[in-house]
């Protein structure tokens, strides 16, 4: 830290903040990491010209700009106290410099300090938290916080903006649009993080790709209402051209402060790349790999999760047919979905009644528990704890317990409604009630459910005043997570939201994966898990092997295609396989066996996704860190332009290396549309595989045999020389 500016270096990123003489520091530079002398330069050359009808003085972009500072756009902060006070005049400090930076600023006039924390890691990730405290006296009106965000500036050349949308069993759906004048704002208002969200909010040079490309993008750490844009004003010029943000979405009200107290907004996560998205994900995939959070040294185990298996009909027998099978053929955890607990039979009752149902279990879990352990299987159950049935005996007996205004329950949505966390009675209630069932029966994993958007979420105060609750809820729910976990440290939780709608850093850092869609079409899938990928490591997506006819599109696809795309992240089964034939139990017991066989390239190695000009092929995987060894997919989603789509390109690879490539048949072979195929393609399916250059494979390819839309096979490559 120099006497006029402070810079973050890590992983090859800088952030450039300029000390002023008044008010909050400015962001001068956040992107490709620079060498002292230039960063020094970045400050004497800040000024901007001075445009016609605007500030008589150039400005600066600071890290919570406002109006007040030049910033006509969406604003960094907002506060006022009872519509007064709303335009404080800060007094800021900054320490810290390497990695880390403490910006503390204080407005006597509107009596609040606010701290913002900026910590740029090893791998470029930049993450900032920011607090604001009252400083006032009792009996001032309260400090009402309106706004926390991030917003960092874009230079003019990022031209194009990618997000994501979705709906339930389509999540993650990209949409692309030029940069323009205006604000592109996507807020989440679900109390929950989404199907649409869109994980990141990234902006990039003209035509940027998965391998190509400078891109900006950033991220909401957070599971409750988010917003996310990206801004540009007309008058905007150099540093000022535009912004991207994101932050908490607060309602009006919902954070009123008194004396003393302190309010910190959920961490941004923000991630510069010059290498295309893959670059993003590599970048934010080792931060999470890096986390103290991340269980890192265990792999992840083969599951068996019993919902689209047996669904409601939770009988003994059959379950236990269903584990002996799944040990059978290499699963190693199984996972008792809904319908276990209470006068849980279908879903319009019994919700929230966390006690073993003596009309389904009269002895307990106890007989399935011990035979699903004595094969070997660890043993999982579901819960979703934040949710009631009105038909249930916890709302027979408390029906202050559930979430809504004083006038009367919010609409239904799957018969249920949501149970108030931020109640303390209804918190201890729950983490009771779980740690006694997980206790007793020695549950390994907890499938966490969350299914349904939180509508009028509005807890109602000892004085009859409904207020807003989606950031108490929130908060409730991350402190239950982390009370489970302190209570049984080697308990693994998933978070599943009506499959993928609660993705995101905020509820990774208390979990081990997610989710990643109710729908297991594997065709669907493909896109689904390739965008999912953006943000979430390989190893914390949930990929199941569904059923011949999937339960959501009723697709009827090859076993082939539905263990292929399973690979693609932490692996299981969600079928009935007690039905399955010889032939197909074969072919399961060989995927299985290839997936504990790959698992530490495929939960360790960096994203590989391929920009491929034929939007029928879809090709990607992981390649090994020190480019050792690879697993790669090639799928044909639909029909191509030709019968014949040419080669594939694998980038990520040593062009200086040789390399063998297998073909592996345990993944499950394409049936082809051809007379004959590459001749390639048959000589690796066998052991030895074929030997090729590194180069020829970036540069030129694989000839991709004539694949029938739904068809697909693995490349499994290692090196046969050193670097």
């Amino acid at each position: 830290m120099s006497a006029d500016h402070t810079v973050l270096r890590g992983g090859g990123v800088a952030l450039v903040l300029a000390h002023r003489d008044h008010g909050l520091p400015a962001v001068l530079h956040w992107g490709a990491d620079l060498p002292d002398a230039a960063a020094a330069d970045l400050a004497l050359l800040r000024d901007t010209p001075v445009a016609n009808n605007a500030l008589d003085e150039p400005w600066d972009l600071t890290v919570l700009p406002t109006s007040g500072d030049g910033w006509l756009g969406t604003p960094g902060i907002a506060l006022h106290r009872a519509g007064g006070a709303a335009a404080p005049r800060w007094v800021a400090t900054v320490t810290g410099g390497g990695g880390r930076a403490t910006v503390r600023a204080e407005a006597v006039d509107s009596e609040a300090v606010v701290e913002l924390v900026l910590a740029l890691d090893e791998h470029g990730v930049l993450t900032t938290s920011t607090s604001v405290t009252s400083t006032a006296d009792a009996g001032t009106a309260p400090l009402e916080v309106a706004a926390l965000r991030t917003l960092l500036p874009l230079p003019a050349r990022a031209e194009e903006v990618l997000d994501l949308s979705g709906r339930w069993v389509r999540e993650r759906t990209p949409q692309r649009r030029l940069v323009a004048d205006g604000t592109w704002l996507r807020t989440g208002r679900r109390g929950r993080t989404g199907h649409d969200a869109t994980l990141l909010m990234t902006a990039g040079t003209t035509g940027f790709g998965f391998r190509h490309g400078e891109v900006w993008s950033v991220h909401a750490a957070w599971s409750g209402h988010h917003e996310h844009l990206v801004e540009r004003l007309p008058e905007g010029a150099g540093a000022h051209a535009a912004v991207i943000g994101a932050g908490e979405a607060l309602e009006s009200g919902e954070v009123r402060l008194g004396p003393g107290e302190t309010w910190t907004s959920p961490d941004v996560v923000a991630v510069w790349s010059d290498a295309g998205l893959d670059g993003l994900t590599a970048r934010l995939v080792r931060h999470q790999r890096a986390g103290a959070d991340y269980r890192a040294g265990r792999p992840r185990p083969l599951v068996l999760n019993t919902w689209e298996a047996v669904y409601f009909e939770t009988d003994l027998g059959h379950l236990q047919r269903l584990a002996d099978t799944a040990a059978s053929i290499g699963v190693e955890r199984f996972v008792l979905d809904d319908g276990w607990f209470g006068s849980r039979r279908d879903d319009t009752r019994g919700l929230g009644d966390w006690q073993v149902s003596d009309e389904v279990w009269p002895d307990g879990l106890g007989p399935l528990v011990e035979h699903v352990k004595g094969l070997g299987m660890e043993f999982g159950l579901w819960f979703e704890p934040e949710m009631l049935n009105l038909d249930s005996d916890v709302v027979r007996a408390h029906p202050e317990w559930v979430l809504g205004p004083a006038a009367g329950p919010t609409p239904p949505s799957r018969h249920q409604h949501v149970l108030d966390l931020a109640n303390p009675d209804a918190f201890d209630h729950v983490l009771a009630a779980m740690s006694d069932v997980i206790g007793t029966y020695g549950v390994d994993f907890v499938k966490w459910d969350h299914n349904r958007d939180l509508h009028e979420a509005v807890r109602t105060d000892a004085t009859g005043t409904d207020r807003p609750a989606v950031a108490a809820q929130t908060r409730a729910t991350y402190r239950l997570l982390d009370a489970l976990r302190e209570r049984f440290p080697a308990l693994e939780i998933e978070s599943c939201s009506s499959g993928g709608a609660r993705v995101d850093l905020g509820v990774l850092a208390r979990t081990d994966r997610v989710w990643t869609s109710d729908c297991n079409d594997a065709l669907e899938r493909v896109a689904i898990q390739r965008w999912t990928g953006l943000l979430v490591p390989p190893e914390r997506m949930g990929t199941h092997v569904g059923p011949p006819r999937a339960h959501t599109t009723h697709r009827d696809l090859d076993l082939s295609l539905r263990m292929l795309v399973a690979l693609g992240g932490h692996a299981g089964l969600e079928w009935d396989i007690s039905t399955c034939s010889p032939q197909e139990l074969d072919a399961l017991r060989a995927w299985s066996g290839l997936y504990r066989e790959l698992r530490p390239l495929l939960h360790t190695g960096d994203v590989m996704r391929s920009d491929h000009p034929d939007p029928s092929l879809v090709v990607g995987g992981v390649v090994a860190a020190d480019r050792s060894a690879a697993a790669l997919t090639v799928v044909r989603v639909v029909s191509g332009r030709g019968v014949t789509p040419g080669a594939v390109p694998l980038p990520g690879l040593d062009p200086a290396r040789r390399y063998r490539v297998r073909v592996r048949p345990e993944a499950g072979l394409p049936e082809s549309q051809q007379v004959r195929g590459p001749r390639w393609f048959e000589q690796a399916q066998g052991d030895d595989g074929i030997l090729v250059a590194g180069a020829v494979l970036d540069d030129h390819g694989l000839p991709v045999p004539a694949l029938a839309p739904g068809q697909g096979y693995l490349l499994h490559l290692t090196s046969v020389d050193g670097a």
